[in-house]
């Protein structure tokens, strides 16, 4: 695990974009015959990265052309176009703003007839696609990943799930402040499809995520903190600005930054 502490939210913004970009583009220079296969997240976490990569975009540094996306959730129930669909959010933010195919930006669909039959849908569409080269990602002051809540399997695949008073409050801010417009069901990939992607980087920001930066660095892997499954994973990386920080022992945030400086 890596642990890249920088200042402020902008500047995790900006080292996070800045690794996206390079790895499609390290990816692309070696001419594979599969495009660069990307997982994104929504919430309040990414804003920062999408309006970076955009920037990247547009300055002619940064093509999306050869990339795969896969999306890791979306509510059940609201229709692709509602301005508070993670759809509309991902057109908003990011997909309608750079060369992407809308072919190959790919959520899972929360009004399909048959929920189960979607979920191993988006589950074998992901290994057609030859599997996630990178899984970006924000967490929850809870430690969820996606809307892998609390106490979820951490061999968990994409399915149905039911979202805590807690998570539906959190996400008011996008609903005029009214937790009861949030659905209560959404469809997510699991931990284990977060794990299973070759390099996993998590966007982590703000005081309010500090409990869960401490439990996922300093802590064992538990289940009741999801943000911990990465110390089991081979390649994964948290940024995180020094709020976040604010829980860990000091030896923790030093160990990490002077590792960093050796291998800068």
């Amino acid at each position: 695990m890596r642990l890249i502490v920088l200042k402020d939210y902008q500047g995790v913004s900006d080292w996070a974009a800045r690794y996206v970009a390079r790895s499609i583009a390290e990816y692309n220079a070696e001419d594979k015959d599969r495009d660069f296969v990307l997982g994104l997240p929504t919430g309040s976490s990414p804003i920062g990265m999408y309006r970076r990569l955009v920037e990247l975009h547009k300055a002619g540094s940064l093509s999306f052309s050869r990339v795969v996306t896969f999306n890791m959730d979306e509510y059940i129930g609201l229709p692709s176009d509602h301005p508070r669909s993670y759809h509309t959010f991902m057109n908003e933010q990011l997909f309608s703003l750079v060369d992407i195919d809308p072919a190959k930006a790919n959520l899972p669909n929360g009004n399909a007839p048959d929920l189960e039959a979607e979920c191993a849908r988006y589950e074998a569409a992901i290994e057609a696609s030859g599997g996630v080269d990178l899984f970006v990602g924000g967490v929850g002051s809870d430690g969820h990943l996606a809307f892998n809540m609390p106490g979820s399997s951490l061999a968990s695949r994409t399915r149905v799930k039911t979202l805590t008073a807690s998570t539906r409050q959190a996400n008011a801010r996008f609903f005029d402040g009214d937790p009861e417009a949030v659905p209560s069901t959404a469809l997510t990939v699991g931990v284990g499809t977060i794990m299973a992607a070759r390099e996993v980087l998590i966007i982590v920001s703000g005081q309010s995520k500090a409990r869960a930066l401490r439990h996922a660095v300093e802590e064992g892997v538990n289940h009741l903190w999801p943000l911990s499954c990465l110390q089991l994973h081979p390649s994964s990386i948290l940024v995180c600005d020094e709020e976040s920080t604010m829980e860990l022992k000091a030896g923790t945030v030093q160990y990490f930054n002077e590792i960093e400086a050796v291998g800068a």
